[in-house]
């Protein structure tokens, strides 16, 4: 019988699920071309790959379960910037700044590694819907701030947030890469305040 390493059974199988994923995020991150094997999940917690298939039954269902775990952490992060910052204006600069903040800190590195990894193959959400929806409190943002083509306004905004994400990832500094995103957005924001 294994070792319980927590003062339930409950916790233990919430922390080795936990360290799963963990594990499986951290070779993602590391430029997986595919979904990694229950095996090297496994080698990478120090579990035996029997104790990986009592929590996942395959690869695929492990995959699921990254991307079921890494959308709301990226999403309740930006939330919570935007929610902090007060005005639409503020708001949508937030929304820039929290996603350059979690591209500088790897946390894209797993989304790029699952994009790699799934090629189409495991049907939970596509990169574009996730980024459709994770678009949606810019889109509010946006509404609110009086923009009468908030969703086409949103790609725009989401296309100089790629150029910054594409800087961070090649080495930049955030604050660096912000900068010209900062620049290019003020003017745009201070028209709908001089409007109102």
């Amino acid at each position: 019988m294994p070792r319980i390493t927590a003062s339930t059974v409950l916790e233990h199988r919430a922390q080795q699920e936990r360290a799963i994923l963990d594990a499986a995020r951290s070779l993602l991150a590391e430029g997986a071309t595919e979904a990694p094997t229950l095996a090297a999940v496994a080698a990478r917690t120090g579990l035996a790959r029997s104790s990986v298939y009592q929590y996942f039954d395959s690869k695929e269902d492990l995959l699921r379960a990254v991307i079921q775990d890494a959308v709301p952490r990226w999403s309740a992060h930006v939330d919570a910037r935007m929610r902090a910052a007060g005005t639409p204006a503020a708001r949508i600069l937030a929304y820039v700044e929290a996603n350059v903040e979690l591209v500088a800190s790897g946390e894209h590195a797993v989304f790029r590694g699952i994009a790699a990894a799934t090629a189409g193959d495991i049907a939970v959400i596509t990169p574009s819907e996730m980024h459709r929806e994770q678009q949606r409190p810019l889109v509010a943002a946006l509404v609110d701030l009086g923009d009468p083509e908030a969703e086409a306004t949103a790609d725009l905004v989401q296309a100089v947030l790629y150029r910054a994400s594409r800087d961070v990832e090649g080495g930049g500094d955030a604050e660096t890469a912000l900068g010209p995103v900062r620049r290019l957005l003020s003017p745009y924001l201070e028209s709908f305040d001089g409007a109102r």
